[in-house]
């Protein structure tokens, strides 16, 4: 089955530096139904920071939302984040399969 065409989808990427205060954003950014889904990977970091490069072990998270959620993830993130400066980057989905979509739609319209 061809993927569907989205203009209502989108991913947030962002770090954290370990797996617990990603869960942390993470149990925040679902409880509010921003997302529907989240994947945590760890990853290795190389970055400037105040004049200097830098390596750090981070864990990365992927949220699935609707496009129309993207401008309040920051605010819900940095309200748990520890870093000065956290990275949240969205990206629009372009295609996806249709029963993915739908389920995305309907767990991130759900109240609590």
């Amino acid at each position: 089955m061809p993927p569907v065409r989205t203009r209502r989808h989108a991913m947030a990427y962002l770090t954290a530096p370990d797996r617990a205060a990603a869960r942390r954003i993470v149990r925040i950014v679902l409880a509010a139904r921003l997302a529907a889904c989240a994947n945590l990977v760890p990853i290795a970091s190389d970055y400037w920071w105040r004049g200097s490069v830098e390596h750090a072990k981070e864990v990365l998270v992927v949220f699935k939302t609707r496009r129309a959620l993207v401008p309040r993830l920051p605010a819900a993130v940095r309200a748990a984040h520890p870093y000065e400066v956290p990275c949240v980057v969205t990206y629009a989905m372009d295609a996806g399969s249709a029963s993915y979509l739908a389920w995305i739609d309907r767990e991130t319209r759900r109240q609590r």
